[in-house]
């Protein structure tokens, strides 16, 4: 029987094939992969500093370097990427602010961007996370950026090289060049026209309705405190939790609390 935030047999068997090593496979790494992937559930879970880990899991500074290596690898990024499978009838847009707390200051990584994706916005020292989620709610891209970061800079990556049916987000996308991209696509854009345009364009409010989707996913990862406030001194890190915890989503781990 599994402790609390830990996975299930089931939600095991659904990733262990996509991380490095292989039950059969020499070293360590690969013959403890299911506890050290449950500490760093707890850790994003708790919000906890890693020193706090509980003892069962080994040496803190040792799962620390791991789960840092893994980030630098990109194996995080790679497990989210693998296990996904969007139905992409419709795909849905949004950003919400994350508060970065004081420790995520002062990076000393040279070899990263020199804002860590950390800025300043009305809810003061922040990060940005921009979403997109599929017909079933289920994360299809997400990236990271400065707070005051406006939301429609990153929407064309946010549709990548997607071919959703329809694209649905706020009037805060409302863009000529994202309308007439998303309709280059094929697709049908849901996206409400601001009030000072002088012609309203207009939309389909019955599809859009299906906007709260993205709203819902993101309400659900903040229920693990690492991603709902930012800790991390570098992108990377936080980037690393998050694509973890969206990947927890999907397997099922979290389940839809809206």
């Amino acid at each position: 029987m599994s402790r609390r935030y830990e996975l299930t047999d089931e939600q095991w068997d659904r990733i262990k094939n996509l991380l490095p090593g292989r039950e059969e496979s020499p070293g360590r790494h690969a013959k403890d992969n299911r506890l050290f992937i449950n500490a760093v559930i707890w850790v994003a879970r708790t919000g906890s500093p890693w020193r706090d880990l509980p003892a069962y899991f080994g040496l803190w500074n040792s799962v620390f370097q791991r789960f840092n290596r893994w980030t630098k690898s990109g194996v995080w990024e790679k497990v989210f990427r693998e296990i996904q499978d969007p139905d992409l009838k419709s795909l849905m847009l949004d950003s919400t602010i994350i508060r970065a707390h004081q420790h995520a200051a002062g990076s000393t990584d040279k070899n990263e961007n020199c804002d860590e994706s950390l800025g300043r916005s009305r809810g003061g020292f922040s990060t940005k996370l921009h979403i997109s989620v599929d017909d079933k709610g289920l994360p299809v891209e997400i990236l990271v950026g400065p707070g005051q970061e406006h939301d429609v800079t990153r929407a064309k990556e946010l549709l990548s090289a997607h071919e959703p049916e329809a694209v649905i987000a706020d009037k805060g996308y409302d863009s000529d060049d994202l309308v007439k991209d998303v309709e280059d696509r094929g697709a049908e854009a849901v996206i409400p026209p601001r009030s000072n345009r002088k012609t309203h364009r207009k939309y389909n409010k019955k599809l859009y309705k299906k906007r709260n989707l993205v709203e819902r996913f993101m309400n659900r990862i903040k229920h693990y405190r690492r991603i709902a406030t930012r800790y991390d001194k570098t992108e990377r890190n936080y980037q690393g939790f998050v694509h973890i915890v969206s990947t927890l989503v999907i397997v099922g781990v979290i389940v839809n609390t809206a």
